[in-house]
C-alpha cells in the first residue's frame, strides 16, 4: 500500500515501524498472552508509548517544532494502513492513535503555553494520554444537542453531564470535553475544557464492550466537577468550531485503518485459496473464488486511490468537507464489503469465534457508524455538492 512514497525520512520511519512491531510488540503480546479482545493493562501501553516516542515514532506526524516527523496526511495515511494490516493488538498505540498524538495533533494551535506545558507536551512525549469527550447518551450524530454543563463560578467552572462512548477513555489521564456554556445562545454556545479524569466528581466507567471486542471505549460522569477557567481550550464558545475543524482529517484518517484491515483480510484469502483443497484442487481454481478476489483486489485499488486523492487535498490545504465524507462513506462501504468476501472465502473458518478473518469482520463492520454513520456522511455529500449546484446557477 501507498509504495510509491519515497521521502527518505519517512521510508526509514515505516520500516523501523514495522521492526519495532515485529521485534518487540508481537513477543511483548505473545510473552503476556493477550490480543486485540483483552483488556490491556494502562502500565503496558504507557511503555509502548514510551518506547515508540524513544524511537522516533510516537509523534512523527507532528510539526518538527512540536517533535515530530512533519510527514504529510498522505504520509500518516501510508503508517495508519501499515498498522492496521500488521495484525498486531497493540499497533493503535505506537502512533497513539487512541489517546496521542494524532487525538490534539490539529487543535494543538489553540492551547496557551501553560496548557502546552500540563497537558499536551506530556501527551507528546508518552507520558499521558488523552480524549475527546463529545458523544451523550442522547447525543450522538447531533452535535450541538449536548447537555453537558460547564457554569461559571469565581474563578473556576462546574461541569455537570455524562459523555457516552468515548474512545481511549479507559485509558487517558485528561479529557477535551465539549460543553455548554451559554444554553440561552441559539444555538448553545458550546466550549471545550480540559478535564484531568482524577478529579473529584468525575466517574469513568467500562460498561460495555463494542462488537469488535475492544476494550477501548468507557463513559465519563461529571459531578459537580470544579476545574479553572483557564482549562478553557480555544476560547469561550468555540468549542463547536474546534470539533468541526478537526472531523473532516478524522474521518479521512479513519480510512486507511480500514483499508489496513481489509488488506490483511484480502492477503488472507488469497493464501487460503491457494491451500485449501476442495475435489482435488485448490479452491483458487474455482471461478467463484476467483472472481470475488478480483473483486476484493479491485475496491482495494479503488479504495487506496481515493484515500491517497484526498489526503493530497488535505495537504494543500483544500476544502475537505466534501471529500473526507465521500472518502469514509465509500471506504467504510467497500472494507466491509471486502471482509464479508473473506468470510465467505474461508467458509467455517470465517465464522469461528476470535478467528482473524472473523474479527476483521467485525471491526470493519463497526467503521461504518464511527465518526458519523454512512448516512450522515450521505447528508454531508448532498449539502456539498446542492450548494455547489446552486453557488454556479
Amino acid at each position: 500500500m501507498f509504495d510509491y512514497l519515497k521521502n527518505p525520512v519517512f521510508e526509514q520511519t515505516r520500516e523501523g515501524i514495522r521492526r519495532f512491531i515485529a521485534e518487540e510488540l508481537m513477543p511483548m503480546e505473545h510473552e503476556l498472552a493477550l490480543g486485540s479482545e483483552d483488556a490491556w493493562p494502562k502500565e503496558v501501553l504507557q511503555r509502548v508509548w514510551r518506547r515508540s516516542a524513544e524511537l522516533g515514532f510516537y509523534a512523527s506526524c507532528l510539526p518538527p517544532a512540536l517533535g515530530g516527523k512533519g510527514f504529510s496526511v498522505l504520509e500518516q495515511c501510508a503508517l495508519k494502513a501499515d498498522l492496521a494490516a500488521s495484525g498486531s493488538a497493540l499497533a493503535p498505540h505506537v502512533l497513539g492513535d487512541l489517546g496521542g498524538p494524532p487525538r490534539v495533533g490539529n487543535m494543538l494551535k489553540y492551547a496557551t503555553p501553560q496548557q502546552l506545558a500540563r497537558y499536551f507536551e506530556p501527551v507528546i512525549r508518552g507520558e499521558k494520554s488523552t480524549c475527546f469527550a463529545l458523544t451523550e447518551p442522547q447525543s450522538g450524530s447531533d452535535a450541538q444537542s449536548i447537555t453537558t454543563t460547564a457554569v461559571q463560578d469565581g474563578d473556576e467552572l462546574v461541569i455537570n453531564g455524562v459523555k457516552h462512548y468515548i474512545s481511549g477513555a479507559p485509558f487517558a489521564d485528561f479529557a477535551i470535553v465539549m460543553c455548554v456554556t451559554d444554553a440561552s445562545a441559539t444555538p448553545p454556545a458550546i466550549t471545550a475544557v480540559l478535564v484531568d479524569l482524577d478529579l473529584p466528581g468525575v466517574t469513568v466507567s467500562q460498561r460495555y464492550v463494542p462488537m469488535s471486542g475492544q476494550h477501548i471505549d468507557a463513559d465519563i460522569e461529571f459531578v459537580n466537577v470544579r476545574v479553572p477557567s483557564a482549562n478553557v481550550f480555544g476560547g469561550l464558545g468555540n468549542g463547536f468550531k474546534l470539533g468541526m475543524s478537526r472531523i473532516n482529517v478524522n474521518r479521512l484518517l479513519h480510512c486507511p485503518t480500514m483499508l489496513g484491515l481489509a488488506t490483511s483480510a484480502y492477503e488472507a484469502s488469497l493464501d487460503y485459496a491457494r491451500t485449501r483443497r476442495q475435489f482435488g484442487a485448490p479452491i483458487a481454481r474455482f471461478q467463484a473464488i476467483q472472481h470475488m478476489l478480483a473483486d476484493m483486489a479491485s475496491a482495494l485499488w479503488a479504495c487506496e486511490s481515493m484515500i491517497a486523492q484526498t489526503a493530497m487535498l488535505a495537504d494543500a490545504g483544500g476544502d475537505l468537507r466534501m471529500k473526507a465524507a465521500a472518502c469514509k462513506l465509500f471506504v467504510s462501504e467497500r472494507c466491509f464489503e471486502i471482509a464479508d468476501k473473506a468470510v465467505q472465502i474461508h467458509g467455517n473458518v470465517g465464522v469461528t469465534r476470535h478467528h482473524p478473518i472473523e474479527q476483521t469482520f467485525r471491526k470493519l463492520r463497526m467503521f461504518r457508524i464511527f465518526t458519523g454513520t454512512s448516512e450522515i456522511q450521505r447528508n454531508t455529500i448532498a449539502r456539498a455538492i446542492l450548494d455547489t449546484a446552486g453557488a454556479s446557477a
